[in-house]
């Protein structure tokens, strides 16, 4: 399996042969996180971009007044 990490985060990478594209998974949150690029460059940071919206998210979330 080939993998990608961001700040503690893992991703399982495969090729996708039939579009011809990189797509990522996001491993251990209980949120499907999915992502892609057409070059590992952009896989990156598409996948670095994804965790900083999904950290976000959870401030917002947790700071949300009640």
């Amino acid at each position: 399996m080939n993998t990608m990490s961001h700040k503690g985060y893992a991703a399982k990478i495969e090729f996708d042969e039939r579009d011809g594209i990189f797509v990522g998974r996001i491993l251990g949150l209980r949120t499907i996180i999915s992502f892609h690029g057409e070059t590992v460059a952009e896989l990156r940071n598409e996948f670095e971009t994804a965790i900083e919206e999904f950290l976000r998210d959870c401030r917002k979330n947790v700071l949300r007044p009640t």
